[in-house]
């Protein structure tokens, strides 16, 4: 987690079952990554408390989105105890939570203390049911996912045309996007209107992708570069830009090891094949089972190997060392990985570096690694450490 002694702002994010994965988790963790401060709340919860997200994406067989279980999200502040006036803004996750939030008489009315205080209110997808529930959003521009037009224009807004699922707007304090994949905008307009301002952007990374690789470990990192101004390709071996790969959710449910779900569709923004990796600044290797036939790959070992030696950034997450140790590049580095890879990382001549808590990450010079998504707030700062980008406030 981003430390709370040197986040500058504080923002809450009302959460609830069956809110959608990524609207949840990009934001939560991409704003500690900038070191803003997130509570995460749902209405009769408490800190400690899970609750349930549910994975949607476009569907090419049927006429609507598909869903399927997700991660599980731990809440880290209690809606009875919150304190308004005390966060800088409020973020609104999608997917079908809203739609009984939207009936909860204290949501409405934290949510119009906010609207009264002009401080930025960010909702993507469903969020917005709330917003036109707590009628906050009659005159303003809104866009959100394409079947709320009805409710919206009927809430009063000026329903701006979702004519992509990355649509994104802002007018006044109100941010609005139509899904997941406008993270970047949206995001980017919340830290404007945070007062932050983004310096040493525009850094091109290249992310080294997989079937099975794991849900978090890839769209987290990808949409947070995206969001701060960078140039983020995602690449497989043998697929092309515009292909897929399938990934994984992982989460720890009571068994003696994690759980795996079916993800999402990931799709690659590059070719693989006549790749040119001196046109990147970075490389992220994300987690999860992608790695095991990787490091199988000689052209993988190439391409690790040739960041490594340029001496240009490399961050690896979880599973993601087991590539790390087969391109021989861990000899004489401190590294911490998903603990059943630390045989990996000791025999390719490492010095293992307990993650506890879980949450922690260890740069050794132009190395970056950390051992599970929860570590993202850490393991994004880091490499935005060492590409010199900073969001200040």
């Amino acid at each position: 987690m981003a430390s709370s002694k040197s986040a500058s702002k504080s923002v809450l994010m009302l959460c609830g079952d069956y809110m959608e994965d990524w609207e949840v988790m990009v934001p939560f963790q991409a704003l500690q990554a900038y070191r803003i401060s997130v509570d995460a709340v749902c209405p009769g919860k408490k800190a400690g408390d899970i609750c349930t997200t549910a994975v949607q994406q476009e569907s090419y067989q049927y006429q609507t989105y598909s869903e399927a279980r997700g991660h599980n999200f731990v809440l880290n502040a209690t809606f009875d105890e919150i304190e308004a006036d005390k966060y800088d803004g409020l973020l609104v996750p999608g997917g079908r939570a809203p739609e009984y939030l939207a009936t909860d008489k204290s949501v409405l009315e934290l949510v119009k203390v906010f609207s009264r205080s002009g401080k930025p209110i960010g909702a993507i997808c469903h969020g917005q049911l709330i917003l036109a529930a707590a009628d906050i959003i009659k005159g303003r521009k809104c866009t959100g996912y394409i079947t709320l037009k009805p409710l919206l224009s009927a809430a009063g807004g000026h329903w701006v045309e979702a004519d992509t699922l990355a649509k994104c707007t802002a007018d006044g304090n109100i941010i609005t996007a139509a899904t997941y994949y406008g993270h970047a905008e949206y995001l980017h307009h919340f830290i404007k209107a945070l007062g932050g301002t983004i310096t040493g952007s525009n850094k091109r990374i290249l992310f080294l992708c997989g079937d099975y690789m794991e849900d978090y470990q890839v769209g987290v990192p990808f949409q947070a570069l995206q969001a701060i101004g960078c140039h983020v390709d995602a690449v497989c071996p043998q697929k092309a830009a515009g292909e897929k790969c399938v990934t994984a959710v992982h989460d720890f449910e009571g068994a003696q090891t994690y759980s795996e779900k079916l993800g999402r569709l990931f799709k690659l923004t590059a070719s693989y094949e006549g790749l040119d990796a001196s046109s990147y600044d970075a490389l992220v290797i994300p987690g999860g089972r992608a790695a095991e036939y990787l490091a199988l790959d000689e052209t993988v070992i190439k391409l690790v190997k040739d960041f490594m030696e340029a001496g240009k950034p490399v961050a690896s997450i979880c599973q993601g060392q087991q590539i790390l140790a087969a391109a021989g590049v861990l000899k004489g580095k401190k590294c911490t990985a998903y603990p059943a890879v630390k045989l990996d990382v000791v025999l390719a001549g490492a010095t293992w570096l307990e993650p506890d808590p879980i949450t922690r990450c260890y740069t050794d010079g132009n190395l970056v690694t950390g051992a599970a998504w929860p570590a993202h707030p850490e393991f994004i700062s880091q490499l935005m450490a060492l590409l010199n980008i900073r969001v200040s406030f």
